[in-house]
């Protein structure tokens, strides 16, 4: 599986963006897919996961409320709608397919290469 991220960019606070994944390779719909981000000088932070179904999401609780991930099996995409975004929101996010649903980063699989989103005050 090969993971190709877009959608990031510069935005103002409150404002909003939505950042795409598109899957290359078999099995795409027997992955769970996740979004992490780091920000500069910080560890690279979970923020949130979808079932290989799309029937369960997981959050940061930074997020919650504000963020929603989706997933189109049909199109091989993942989504990350991200509405609100704060400043502290500025980072690098980085698409992530995993086997399970720990969320861990040393158990995802396959890694996209990141976009930047950067949420001026």
């Amino acid at each position: 599986v090969q993971l190709q991220a877009s959608g990031g960019g510069l935005v103002q606070a409150g404002g909003s963006l939505r950042l795409s994944c598109a899957a290359s390779g078999r099995f795409f719909s027997r992955y769970a897919m996740g979004w992490f981000r780091q920000a500069p000088g910080k560890e690279r932070e979970f923020v949130a996961g979808v079932s290989w179904s799309g029937g369960r999401t997981y959050y940061a609780d930074s997020v919650k409320g504000r963020f929603t991930i989706s997933r189109d099996n049909a199109r091989n995409t993942v989504y990350l709608q991200m509405n609100s975004l704060k400043p502290e929101d500025t980072a690098v996010y980085y698409c992530a397919a995993e086997g399970g649903s720990s969320w861990a980063e040393d158990s995802v699989d396959y890694w996209g290469q990141g976009t930047l989103v950067t949420v001026s005050s």
